[in-house]
């Protein structure tokens, strides 16, 4: 359920593809950069800057990644049907930030 959602969600975007994560699970990508990956059905990790990482600990959405708490990444518990929406949303926050990065680097939004 969660994998289908993530799927019909995230391939639709440009430039985003899915392939097996080294460490197992799956995980999506835009063009080279990881936006994030799922561990089965009950657990998401994504990496941010830690800006955005400590102020998405702050308002309790995510945790500190279960194996690099100390790093950007975040994990996110899923527990619920309830919770694709939010993990849609952290997606979507990686490829806004993603894309918006690639856009200022080929120039695409002028200079800064």
């Amino acid at each position: 359920m969660v994998l289908e959602a993530l799927r019909k969600e995230l391939l639709a975007l440009e430039g985003v593809t899915e392939q097996p994560h080294r460490f197992g699970g799956i995980e999506f990508r835009y063009h080279s950069k990881e936006l994030g990956h799922l561990h089965g059905e009950k657990l998401a990790d994504l990496p941010f800057p830690k800006k955005i990482r400590d102020e998405l600990i702050q308002t309790n959405t995510v945790k500190p990644h279960h194996v690099l708490p100390d790093s950007g990444w975040v994990s996110f518990p899923i527990r619920s049907e309830n919770d694709i929406p939010i993990l849609i949303k952290l997606f979507h926050m990686q490829y806004d930030r993603l894309t918006l990065h690639t856009a200022k680097a080929v120039g695409f939004l002028g200079n800064p």
